[in-house]
């Protein structure tokens, strides 16, 4: 950088915007929403501390790109021999699926709610859109993609968000859920699912990948310490927006929804919602609702182009790309399955992949062979050292509630 240059970290904000989509997508919706209608404010301080962890996480995957010039999936397919590559590559193109379904689903559930589709329609239809998102960041650049997804976080916004005029929250319980409690067994099991589902495989892939070119286009002429500045700045924001959603989605439920039966599912909590909150409310969090699985499922597309790409050394062309990793969900709808199921059976492949994202990124940007004079302080590895370990187990315990109850 020039003397007297002066960072522009504004100039910088977008990525994390598009990593954010991930943490306002169905499944999120459904378990924030069960969560306030369940236990009501009880699991406020669970919401926020995932999404401090978040943010951390997002960070560091985020200064993995900027001062390596790589993706995390680029770093693994430059250090591991072709087998272990292909191996890995295996275990996170089944994560990206696996995220797929459960967006695509999401995208179904919302057309059926609003104009009555058949399920399957709805997730051809939902990855049409999706694909059309994604031609926007292939014509126009990045920069294009951003501002479409910033688009849809804002109409995802209006939605989440309008319960709260409508069935504003008592202030002093909000105040209470904040100091760390459970209401039983239950609750600590869907306490581990809002913290074992904030970290997404996919979307650590991907944020590496979109500040690559940071440095070499609209972050010419910044150092790196000024470009780490601005991505802070941006992660920051983005998953602030993001932890305000879910928590509004969590506070609504809590105020409006608390004991009411039938919030067990997407469609369940609508039917709720319109009854509660009126046809007004319920219309918007639908709106909403589709736009969160078409955007979250444009980001997860993209995070499996760049999974191969980093991975396997190869370009995949969009349509195939998209193709690949939608079937599965058209086939799941298609044989009959029962939406909530498949949205917790995708969860249940997304714990598995986990340990695969977030080890090598705690691993590499600890070390000063990769990382140089930017390698984390000491503080900052032990805390995402715990943020690892604390993922990983309540991962590892929602495994084995699913498969032994």
């Amino acid at each position: 950088m020039l003397m007297g240059t002066r960072p522009r970290p504004a100039i910088l904000l977008g990525p994390a915007f598009i990593a954010a989509v991930a943490y306002v997508d169905p499944g999120n919706v459904a378990t924030n929403v069960t969560a306030g209608a369940k236990y009501g404010y009880t699991l406020v301080w669970v919401v926020v501390l995932a999404n401090a962890m978040a943010v951390l996480v997002q960070y560091l995957s985020a200064k993995l790109g900027l001062v390596t010039g790589h993706s995390l999936a680029g770093e693994l397919g430059r250090r591991l021999p072709r087998p272990a590559r292909i191996l890995y590559w295996l275990q996170a193109e089944a994560v990206v699926i696996a995220t797929d379904l459960a967006e695509v689903v999401g995208g179904a559930i919302a057309l059926w709610l609003l104009f009555d589709l058949p399920l399957v329609l709805g997730a051809v239809l939902t990855a049409v859109v999706s694909l059309a998102v994604l031609r926007v960041g292939d014509k126009r650049g990045q920069s294009a993609l951003e501002r479409v997804i910033m688009g849809f976080l804002a109409l995802i916004a209006v939605g989440f968000v309008a319960g709260l005029f409508v069935g504003p929250p008592d202030p002093g319980e909000l105040a209470r859920g904040l100091v760390p409690t459970f209401a039983g067994n239950e609750s600590v099991l869907l306490a581990s699912g809002i913290i074992g589902a904030t970290v997404m495989p996919h979307v650590i892939y991907l944020h590496s990948s979109l500040t690559v070119t940071r440095l070499d286009r609209r972050g010419a002429g910044l150092s790196i310490p000024a470009l780490l500045a601005a991505t802070r700045l941006d992660v920051v924001a983005a998953l602030l927006g993001a932890g305000v959603l879910n928590l509004s989605l969590l506070v609504v439920a809590a105020a409006n929804l608390h004991g009411a039966p039938g919030t067990g599912t997407l469609q369940g909590v609508h039917e709720v919602i319109t009854s509660e909150l009126g046809a007004g409310v319920a219309l918007l969090f639908a709106v909403s609702l589709l736009g969160s699985g078409l955007a979250s499922t444009s980001v997860g597309s993209a995070a499996g182009a760049e999974v191969m790409r980093g991975l396997l050394h190869r370009r995949v062309p969009l349509l195939a790309r998209r193709i690949v990793s939608v079937v599965p969900a058209v086939v799941v709808l298609a044989l009959g399955a029962e939406p909530s199921a498949t949205l917790v059976l995708s969860q249940v492949v997304l714990s598995l992949g986990i340990p695969f994202a977030l080890v090598p990124l705690v691993m590499l940007t600890s070390r000063r062979d990769v990382m140089g004079e930017h390698v984390n302080k000491w503080g900052t590895t032990v805390a995402a050292s715990c943020v690892a370990a604390l993922v990983i187990a309540l991962n590892t315990v929602l495994l084995y509630l699913t498969f032994h109850g």
